[in-house]
Parts: structure tokens; sequence; C-alpha cells
């Protein structure tokens, strides 16, 4: 019988070989060092993973909604054809559609993460925020903040790698933005300017303000962003 642990080898050593041939294994690791890295790399989720997790809560939220796939698709100027590519974890969203589905939704980007548990004081480890990735953008999205239903409030911490941005095209805000920089420098395209925003700055954003994210450097920008829900 072979026991679970020559099965991770196995494993491990597959992954080593896949990882030397592909040139993303340093050479001159050995012994334990290339194990741990294969395995490692072997744990971190994939694109796949992360379009996964997008689409299923996605239609999830659709569901709950009672909203058919043209539907939503209508409300939030998509075709069919992309939403079900987005459920099915074959599109990669960019931070500005999924702020566009989750509009056509009724609901904010940040109630991807509601919970249904009553309003009280909550804390959330960093290792234990909720999070979504989107491929195209770039970026990682974090909710800071324990939201429930009735929340008129949403904080979202957003790492945006270099190259990433909110979206191809600048897009509208329904309610007023805070946004703090906390790491990098961001340029932030609005419609009659530029601004480049350094760790440390911040801008409100009042609402109806097209706007768009782009990280034009080499190192992440980390951005609080702090949204007033519309009143239900």
């Amino acid at each position: 019988m072979t026991s679970v642990r020559a099965l991770g080898h196995i494993e491990v050593s597959v992954r080593t070989d896949q990882m030397l041939r592909e040139g993303s294994m340093p050479k001159n690791l050995k012994g334990r060092d290339v194990a741990r890295r294969a395995m490692a790399s072997n744990n971190e989720p994939t694109r796949r993973d992360t379009e996964q997790q997008i689409g299923e809560a996605v239609r999830r939220l659709r569901t709950a909604h009672r909203l058919s796939v043209r539907t939503l698709a209508s409300k939030c100027g998509f075709s069919p054809s992309f939403i079900s590519q987005v459920e099915l974890g074959q599109a990669s969203p960019s931070i500005s559609s999924l702020e566009k589905i989750a509009s056509g939704l009724g609901i904010t980007l940040g109630q991807f993460f509601v919970s249904a548990r009553p309003a009280r004081p909550v804390i959330v480890k960093a290792e234990e925020r909720p999070t979504l990735k989107s491929q195209w953008s770039h970026a990682q999205i974090e909710s800071v903040g324990s939201s429930w239903v009735g929340s008129r409030m949403e904080a979202l911490f957003i790492i945006l790698r270099p190259k990433g941005s909110s979206g191809s095209k600048l897009h509208v805000n329904e309610t007023e933005l805070l946004a703090v920089v906390f790491a990098g420098q961001v340029q932030l395209e609005l419609e009659d300017s530029t601004q480049v925003l350094k760790r440390g700055d911040a801008i409100t954003l009042p609402p109806g303000t097209a706007h768009r994210w782009e990280n034009t450097n080499q190192r992440p920008v980390h951005l609080l962003k702090v949204v007033a829900r519309a009143s239900p």
C-alpha cells in the first residue's frame, strides 16, 4: 500500500521537475528548499481558481436576487454570454466590471463579502480578510471591515500590481468615495485631468465622478477604499 506521505513526495517531485523545466525554480536550490518551493507553488491559487471564486459569488448573488442571466446582463450593460462566462469561471472581470455587475445586482462591490450577522463590533485579522482576485486588473480585493446587512459603509483594501488598472475605461462611482494610498504610487485618471497619488495621499470623490486607477510603476500599490453605501 502506498502511503499518503509517499504520494505527497511523488507529487512534489513531479511539480519540482515541471518547475525546473519551466525555469521557475532557481537551479541553486537543493534538498528541502526545493521541496518547500515546489509545495508552496503547488498550493498557490491558480487563475482558474480565482475566476471560479468570482463566478460562484456572482451566481450566488444573482440567484438570491432572483435575476436571470439575461436580466442581469441588461442591468449592467454586458452581454448575457459574458455574464455566463464569468459565472462559469471562464472570464476574469476587471474591478470596474465587477462594480458594474454589483450595481446590476443592486449592491456595491463590498457587499460581495456581506454576511447575515447582526450589527456588532467585529475585528478582522489581516490574515483572515475575505479576498477576491481580478486577474484582468492584476489586483487583489480584500474586505477590511466585516459588513452586515444594512451597513452604511464599506472598506476595501486593494493591492494593485504593476501594470494593473481598475478597468479599460473610466468608471462612475454612485456614492461618495474616499481613497488613501498606503504604499506605492498610483495614477488616478479623471475626465478633465490625471493625478498621481503617493504614499499617504488621499482623495475624496463625490457621487457621479468618472475615474480610473492605474499602476504604471514597478511596485505594487496598496490602496484603502472607503465607500458610503446608498440609502435603501
